[in-house]
């Protein structure tokens, strides 16, 4: 039976009152509106934070190819990789963090530091020529400011929906691919023409425009009950929200080891010239838009679970078809797939993890922590990757490298199994 306040299908009730994040308490108020021109402005302005929060994180693969060609510093695989790996987890963990300040009230202020940090990591990145400047420049201050986006980015929207929470969520999410098309696009079209500082500058100042509009127009719909805690200790006796926080990070490690080095090896293999192998970047993130909106629009209809396991066994599958490319062809086809599938793991998450708590009123703790925990995913990915890759540095391991990435995401799709047979039982057409 679904918990009081949500309907059978998972999604919230029309009489919810809001909690901190934007998510469902006890307390009776009114509906959603669940459309409408407010309500779909909102997802707009979210689907900005996202577009700089995570289409700047996935952006780094162009960046790793370029700081593996030595023309800024010299360092390995799994150093440089240590940049973005820690931009993108500090994007999941200092969402965590920043939960109770939105819980406050303190929107606007959120968005400022974080939409601050973006721009200024952004500009100070433009003006490094060392390894350590580079990590704290956007390893550090654009992955804080980022993750100062993602918490409103989600929390934002939520009260405005109900039934279509899933449709919006995955529009948002298409932000991500965008940013992860255009910001990579004028990083290969500028960085030959005007160098490093100024290719890096130019994105400082694209993000500095577009983060006025949630600026101006995010607002939050309900003023929070109450505030939430960063841990709820019984998180850890519930097994399928544990598991679906295996499985993710599972996945995140496939998907981050593509992310980051599916750029560097055309370009490695020599398959392709360095422009060309950038534009697997943007490649991957322009396909993977579908794979966010889509599978989030099912959700609403086939449950999030049935979404996200054949995403991660087609993503598995597809990495492991990586082994046998030899040519450029084969790789740009490979790289469009990749990103439609990849998607169901940007996408889907939030919807997975809103639906396995029961208390709606715990929504936001219990998310907090998931994302934080799955973050480390991006690090065993990116340097875990790039450790295996590099094991001999006069022979790039290729081959580990993507069984890795394959293995690691085909063990992600088994455990989404498994955890679809623990809540819906032996009947495949259960909706969970």
């Amino acid at each position: 039976m679904a918990p009081r306040g949500v309907n059978p299908d998972g999604n919230f009730s029309a009489a919810e009152k809001v909690n901190g994040s934007g998510l469902p308490s006890a307390v009776k108020t009114n509906p959603p509106p669940d459309g409408g021109f407010g309500a779909w402005l909102q997802v707009f302005a979210s689907w900005v934070l996202i577009f700089n929060a995570w289409g700047i994180s996935i952006t780094f693969g162009d960046y790793q190819a370029y700081y593996e060609s030595g023309r800024l510093f010299q360092q390995t695989s799994s150093n440089i990789s240590w940049i973005g790996s820690i931009q993108a987890f500090l994007i999941f963990g200092v969402g965590a963090v920043a939960g109770p300040f939105y819980d406050r009230g303190y929107l606007r202020l959120i968005l400022l530091v974080g939409s601050f940090l973006v721009v200024f990591g952004h500009m100070m990145l433009s003006l490094c020529h060392e390894y350590w400047q580079v990590l704290l420049a956007q390893g550090f201050a654009v992955g804080i400011g980022g993750g100062c986006l993602f918490v409103p980015s989600l929390a934002v929207m939520q009260p405005y929906f109900s039934k279509n929470l899933g449709l919006a969520l995955g529009i948002a999410a298409t932000g991500s691919s965008l940013g992860g098309v255009i910001y990579p696009v004028i990083f290969i079209n500028l960085i030959d023409k005007v160098g490093f500082g100024w290719t890096t500058r130019v994105i400082g100042f694209v993000s500095l425009a577009t983060l006025i509009i949630p600026l101006s127009f995010s607002k939050m719909r309900i003023k929070p009950a109450g505030v939430r805690s960063i841990i709820d200790k019984t998180a850890f006796t519930d097994g399928p929200y544990l598991l679906c926080i295996l499985a993710c990070l599972l996945g995140y490690i496939g998907c981050y080891t593509a992310f980051y080095y599916i750029a560097y090896f055309g370009e490695a293999r020599n398959w392709m010239g360095s422009s060309l192998a950038l534009y697997l970047v943007p490649i991957l993130n322009a396909s993977s838009a579908f794979g966010r909106a889509v599978p989030n629009w099912l959700t609403d209809k086939l449950g999030p679970t049935n979404v996200v396991m054949p995403g991660a066994l087609l993503t598995g599958v597809l990495l492991l078809c990586l082994l046998a490319v030899h040519n450029s062809a084969g790789l740009i086809v490979i790289a469009a797939f990749l990103g439609f599938t990849t998607g169901v793991f940007i996408a889907t998450p939030p919807v997975l993890f809103i639906s396995l708590t029961k208390d709606k009123s715990k929504v936001g703790t219990r998310v907090g922590m998931a994302f934080a925990i799955v973050g480390l995913g991006v690090l065993a990915g990116g340097p875990g990757g790039g450790g295996i890759l590099q094991r001999n540095p006069d022979n790039l391991d290729w081959t580990s490298t993507w069984i890795y990435a394959g293995v690691c995401t085909l063990a992600s799709g088994l455990t989404f199994a498994v955890l679809k047979f623990w809540r819906g039982g032996p009947n495949p057409l259960a909706k969970v």
